[in-house]
């Protein structure tokens, strides 16, 4: 049988004998093992693949088992997501509730805390002796009335006040209480040496003022020559040789009578024609000066008004005169004081100022004014010193 030559193989000749088995050289050894070595590799190998295709489906396992988990675990934190949302609203809902009920509670606190505050008040007023009670009381009165004062610019209620305390202090006749009572009639004798204000006799007198203005002469006005002679003090003519004197400001039947008895007691008809002839050029001269009055007026237009703007003019004086009354009764003694001003300047700008009626009006309102001044009000700081060092005292 022949068997094939392998490549790299020796064969042995045939001169040596066909006795002696053919030896294996080197190459053909390295061969052999390497065949014995390829089933390994090959069954090595398929085991390898194996592996790989079972780490493979148990990685895919592994992935599936994780998806689901994931889906499961998702659904799960959404449930939880829904329900935290509801506990979260149920949660806001509480607290708002919780903060009415504190807000409830922080105001039934304050009132009771208030409440005890007062009760406390109340039991220190009713625990307090006698003395401290009229301290606090003449303290009261006394801060009580510098505020009337001060509001109404008088020191007739700070003055009543004093007086009070004055007289409760009194009849308390405690040693401790002496120097209060001292330091209350330090400060009343203060404040009575300032002075106040009589209102009401002002107020009437501003009334007179009030009426007197109708009959008050305007510069406008025409004045009749006897009563010129009488405001200027013109003394009259003589009637002759018996010495019979017949003012120029006679009126007509009274010169006619005294004629006639100068006539009746005249014996000579000469006499009673100078008689005769006195009176007539007597009359003749009034006319005369009835005609032309020379006056010096330093206001050209009070001589400008109208007959129905002098009603309106002394109507406006009279206002003027009627509010600084309210104004002195409501205390306003500034508002007073500049109604009185322009009522001088009406007077004085047309009125005429040689009248004697303009004069004493113009006088009185000079008086009322110098008299509504508001003065200040001293405040009794002895007195509230001593009512504060008793209180402290005790």
């Amino acid at each position: 049988m022949n068997v094939p030559a392998l490549p790299g193989v020796q064969q042995p000749s045939l001169s040596d004998g066909g006795s002696r088995p053919p030896q294996p050289t080197e190459p053909t050894e390295r061969a052999a093992r390497a065949r014995r070595w390829v089933p390994a590799l090959v069954a090595l190998a398929l085991l390898l693949t194996l592996a790989a295709l079972a780490l493979a489906w148990q990685t895919q396992r592994r992935v599936r088992a994780l998806e689901q988990e994931l889906v499961r675990r998702q659904t799960d934190s959404q449930s939880v997501a829904a329900e935290a949302r509801v506990l979260a609203r149920s949660a806001q809902e509480l607290a708002r509730d919780a903060a009415a009920k504190a807000a409830l509670l922080d105001a039934r606190v304050a009132e009771a805390s208030l409440q005890r505050s007062q009760v406390e008040e109340l039991l220190q007023a009713v625990s307090r002796s006698r003395d401290e009670n009229v301290l606090a009381d003449v303290e009261a009165a006394v801060r009580v009335a510098l505020q009337q004062s001060a509001i109404t610019g008088s020191a007739e209620p700070l003055v009543a006040a004093l007086k009070q305390a004055d007289e409760r202090l009194a009849r308390f006749n405690q040693p401790q209480l002496e120097r209060v009572r001292r330091a209350v009639n330090r400060d009343l004798d203060r404040v009575k040496a300032l002075g106040v204000i009589d209102v009401p006799a002002l107020t009437l007198r501003l009334d007179e003022a009030t009426r007197a203005v109708d009959n008050l002469p305007l510069l406008a006005q025409a004045q009749t020559p006897a009563e010129t002679r009488a405001r200027a003090g013109a003394p009259g003519r003589g009637a002759g040789t018996a010495a019979v004197a017949v003012p120029l400001s006679a009126s007509a039947p009274a010169l006619a009578a005294s004629v006639a008895a100068a006539t009746a007691s005249a014996s000579d008809w000469r006499e009673r024609i100078r008689l005769w002839w006195r009176q007539g050029q007597g009359q003749v001269g009034d006319e005369l000066r009835a005609l032309v009055r020379v006056t010096r007026i330093d206001q050209p237009e009070a001589m400008l008004i109208a007959p129905e703007q002098q009603f309106f003019l002394r109507e406006n004086l009279k206002l003027r005169l009627l509010n600084a009354r309210l104004a002195l009764l409501s205390r306003q003694f500034e508002i007073a004081q500049s109604d009185l001003r322009d009522a001088q300047a009406a007077l004085e700008r047309y009125f005429d100022r040689n009248s004697k009626r303009v004069q004493a009006l113009a006088e009185l309102l000079r008086s009322v004014s110098q008299q509504a001044r508001q003065p200040g009000v001293p405040r009794p700081d002895e007195t509230l010193a001593a009512l504060a060092a008793a209180a402290a005292g005790r």
